[in-house]
């Protein structure tokens, strides 16, 4: 029985040595595989690692999306746009007024942003300075020419606000793409005129000097009407009555004129009127 049991085994033994797939013949071939199979869990706990950390991510993006990202604006400005700031990515459009304009840039270069204007030979360093605008950091192109467009786009990746006039058609596969690019490097634009589909549009619709008496006296201040509109109907039309500008220069808020009453002894009369 012993010497049986003995063949049996040795038979067993030689039968597996003498087949080319079994694992005795290759006794080291067990190790390996199980240190492929850690390899692949490795991998794929790393991956998960990656795909865990592109979701917080994305979800902190979220949590800061552009359209709820704001520059700072004058205070004057602020009842005239929604949330009270200039929102990244935004187009606004100024279609008369410089001073309107340049004023819609001093908070946020007082405020350390980059500004940038092109195709306003008008604009004044001097009164630029004089409204807290930042000269370090102004970049001025007066006379881009034909290439405006191409200007402008240049200065949205170097400047949070670009002050732009329109010197030519504007359509609307430009206006996408500068508009994309203005979301993607955190920036606004102000055109100087007319801007097809801009968020807001700022209009002096009445105004009025003073300082003038009968022939003689100098302008000190102009009272101005300012009402804002939005595009397809996106922002009621709202209107605030500025010093623009105040008789110190300064772009404000307009104290409200009082009426005389009927009977009143201290009737008002205005100084001069001229539009």
């Amino acid at each position: 029985m012993i010497e049986h049991v003995f063949e049996h085994e040795g038979m067993q033994t030689a039968a597996t040595l003498r087949s080319p797939g079994s694992r005795a013949e290759r006794p080291g071939r067990s190790a390996p595989a199980r240190n492929g199979a850690a390899d692949h869990l490795a991998d794929a706990r790393a991956a998960l690692d990656r795909i865990t950390s592109l979701r917080a991510r994305v979800a902190d993006m979220e949590a800061t999306r552009v359209d709820t990202v704001g520059l700072p604006t004058a205070a004057a400005l602020e009842p005239l746009l929604p949330g009270g700031a200039i929102r990244v990515g935004g187009t606004y459009a100024v279609p008369e007024s410089v001073l309107l304009a340049m004023t819609m840039l001093q908070a946020a270069s007082a405020a350390g942003a980059w500004c940038a204007v092109v195709g306003v030979p008008s604009f004044g360093v001097e009164a630029a300075a004089a409204a807290g605008i930042d000269l370090e950091r102004l970049v001025l192109v007066p006379d881009p020419g034909d290439q405006w467009l191409a200007v402008t786009a240049a200065m949205a990746d170097v400047a949070q606000i670009v002050l732009t006039r329109p010197l030519g058609r504007v359509v609307p596969g430009d206006v996408a793409r500068l508009s994309a690019r203005l979301r993607q490097r955190g920036g606004a634009l102000v055109a100087l005129g007319s801007w097809p589909g801009a968020d807001v549009t700022l209009r002096v619709s009445s105004s009025s000097w003073t300082g003038i008496g009968q022939g003689h006296g100098h302008l000190t201040e102009r009272r101005a009407t300012v009402t804002a509109t939005g595009r397809a109907g996106a922002v009621r039309p709202v209107s605030a009555e500025l010093l623009l500008p105040a008789a110190d220069g300064v772009v404000r808020a307009a104290v409200p004129t009082p009426v005389a009453l009927p009977g009143d002894s201290r009737g008002f009369r205005p100084v001069a009127v001229a539009s």
